[in-house]
């Protein structure tokens, strides 16, 4: 279940819901007391049982999630076996009771319908929705079934010998000989209706993961224990009464999956069963074979062979639970990686990208041991925070101290130390009852080493992206601060001397001296040229635009100014951090004029959004194509600037098929 629908589901119930779920728990206790109290009838305390398990646990449901379909789903299941059991009950009474057969008539032919919908529940489970239209169309398949055999029971006797009821049929209409002869071949279904809701069972066991997986686990466990006890009542007792008392297991299970799944663990309960089963086994077949076996080729007294069963299966019994033990691991747990293939592991993970490391680490510790939970903490000693996790990653929370990590559920912590530092931990959870082996214990220490070696690492890694970050914005500040002192200095000298000339040259044509005025003028365009070429300069190093204006309005300048046609698309929300604007203008720049030098594209497309990761930068051409990033090239350079803010250029440029860049600046 999602974390949105289960938000969803846990609504505060209403008071006219309160009131509504108070009068079905009423009208349910009603039935089921009043039932009791006419009589005890073992064919049909499972009805009862199944009323009071079903209804409490959907009500309850119900009430602390009113959206949960499979609550109301229980709820309906609940309420029709208390018709049904009362119904039943009522029309065994001997003598006469008001309306007798009507009621006892009830609780015959609600059957087909009562069995449809418990198959229904299951299938549904555990959100209340089908697996699929197709799952969904044969559910309907079946319940249209269970209508027509819930209608031929309404309208004529043909299960009443079987139910036992005293009350008489209420019809009296013709065709129940016909209708007698046809039950039989109706009959199957129920059959054939189990089959179905166990299949969808199984086929959605097989596909949920997660949390829904655990909770389909603690169904399925429940409904094979009360087919074992089936089972047994009928190898043993010759009677499924056993199988039957068992079925209100089964929503107890499903209510304890809907609603405390994340709180108790089916794994360490289906473990333990095994083991007690098997052990049981084998001390049953142990003495039956000792004392039945050898007592009948051997005239040997029962207490003695008695004795010798029990020193047999004190000697056995030991070796006996600890391969017992390994089956159950084997078969609940599945496969758990040995040292060697946990290291291995942990070793090919080094290659994979850096954010990931701890991820896999975590997923290798949890593999190692058969941990339910694993969380690995970065920091100091005195300030851990929670960076990975395995199932799922951990929830922000507050600095912890080393010594805090232990408080709360019971958990193993392991502090992670590289060259005599503490610079992390990992703490982890096995199943309830489990404890660490020693080898674990072992394999637990040299993966915790391995984990104080990387964590150095990234920590390292992060240090150096840090001063290169530190370099880059000090080399933007120092364009900007000379653009800054060109243009507001040097420049600005150059244009008042040019004033000036051109003032000269104007007294000297009024004075009668063309030749000096010639000069001058000249000597004035030289001087405007040199201030053109000195206001590119500037603009080179640092726009003012980009400074005042913003990204976007820098871009523009970008594109009007470029010799290839632009088609610019920016879409931005507000200014960006200062260092990546300045980045992403250099993207554009550098990509620009690579693809006026070199690509004899036609049209370049330069995109620029604010997206949820960091802004996206892509520029694309139709030109030529084959550009590489190779060393002291103008994109090694741009490569090596995105590197120090945290990003990666990524180039598609195939020899004649244009030419793709596309980076992703981070922008928290």
């Amino acid at each position: 279940m999602s974390a949105a629908t289960e938000a969803t589901d846990a609504k505060v119930p209403s008071a006219a819901l309160e009131a509504g779920l108070a009068i079905v728990a009423l009208l349910v206790a009603l039935l089921v007391g009043y039932g009791w109290f006419l009589g005890f009838h073992l064919d049909n305390v499972h009805n009862g049982l199944l009323a009071a398990s079903f209804s409490a646990v959907g009500l309850y449901v119900v009430r602390m999630r009113p959206r949960h379909r499979e609550g109301w789903l229980l709820v309906a299941v609940g309420v029709i076996h208390a018709v049904m059991f009362f119904g039943r009950q009522y029309g065994r009474v001997e003598g006469v009771l008001p309306a007798a057969s009507w009621i006892g008539w009830v609780g015959v032919w609600l059957l087909p319908l009562a069995i449809a919908l418990f198959g229904w529940t299951f299938m549904a489970f555990p959100d209340g929705r089908m697996l699929s239209p197709r799952w969904r169309r044969a559910g309907l398949g079946m319940c249209a079934v269970a209508a027509l055999m819930a209608a031929t029971t309404a309208l004529w006797p043909v299960d009443y010998d079987r139910i036992g009821l005293v009350s008489s049929h209420p019809l009296a209409l013709p065709g129940s000989q016909v209708a007698a002869r046809l039950w039989p071949y109706l009959l199957p279904n129920y059959a054939l209706f189990q089959v179905l809701w166990t299949a969808a069972v199984v086929v959605r066991l097989r596909r949920a993961r997660g949390d829904e997986a655990r909770q389909m686990r603690w169904l399925v466990y429940a409904m094979v224990m009360a087919t074992v006890l089936l089972v047994t009542g009928l190898v043993v007792f010759g009677s499924p009464t056993p199988g039957r008392l068992a079925v209100p297991l089964i929503p107890v299970a499903a209510g304890i999956a809907i609603l405390k799944y994340r709180l108790y663990d089916i794994d360490p309960v289906v473990n333990k069963t095994l083991v007690i089963g098997f052990l049981v086994l084998v001390v049953t077949v142990g003495y039956v074979t000792l004392v039945v076996g050898v007592g009948a080729l051997i005239p040997v007294g029962t207490g003695w062979l008695s004795l010798l069963t029990t020193a047999v299966v004190a000697v056995a019994f030991e070796p006996l639970r600890r391969r017992a033990q390994r089956l159950a691991d084997r078969l609940v747990y599945g496969h758990r990686a040995t040292p060697y293939e946990s290291l291995s592991r942990l070793s090919a993970q080094l290659d994979e990208a850096p954010e990931g490391l701890l991820d896999g680490i975590a997923a290798t510790v949890a593999n190692a041991v058969g941990a339910t939970e694993v969380i690995v903490w970065v920091g100091e000693e005195a300030r851990l925070l929670p960076q990975a996790g395995w199932p799922r990653q951990p929830s922000p929370s507050e600095p912890s101290r080393l010594g805090e990590l232990d408080r709360g559920p019971p958990r193993h912590v392991r502090p992670v130390v590289h060259q005599g530092t503490v610079r992390g931990a990992i703490t982890l959870r096995k199943p309830v009852g489990e404890a660490l082996t020693l080898a674990e214990d072992r394999l637990l220490d040299d993966l915790v080493a391995q984990t104080g070696l990387v964590i150095a690492q990234q920590q390292q890694a992060r240090e150096l992206q840090a001063t290169a970050r530190r370099i880059v914005t000090a080399q933007d500040a120092a364009r900007r601060r000379i653009e800054r002192d060109l243009h507001d200095g040097a420049q600005q000298r150059l244009v008042t001397m040019g004033l000036e000339l051109g003032s000269l040259a104007e007294q000297a044509k009024a004075t009668g001296e063309p030749e000096l005025a010639a000069r001058a003028r000249a000597v004035r365009a030289q001087l405007l040229e040199a201030t053109a070429d000195l206001r590119e300069l500037a603009r080179g190093l640092h726009p003012m635009v980009l400074s005042e204006a913003g990204l976007k309005a820098a871009l523009r300048m970008l594109a009007d100014r470029s010799s290839i046609p632009v088609r610019l698309t920016v879409a931005l929300a507000g200014r960006t951090p200062r260092e990546i604007e300045a980045t992403a203008y250099y993207v554009v720049s550098e990509a620009l004029t690579n693809a006026a030098r070199h690509s004899g594209a036609e049209v370049v497309t330069v995109e620029v959004a604010k997206v949820a990761e960091g802004l996206q930068v892509r520029i694309c051409d139709d030109g030529c194509g084959g550009a590489r990033q190779s060393d002291g090239s103008g994109l090694q350079g741009l490569a090596d600037r995105l590197a120090a803010v945290g990003a990666t250029l990524t180039i598609d440029s195939p020899v004649g098929g244009g030419t793709r860049i596309r980076t992703m600046l981070p922008c928290a």
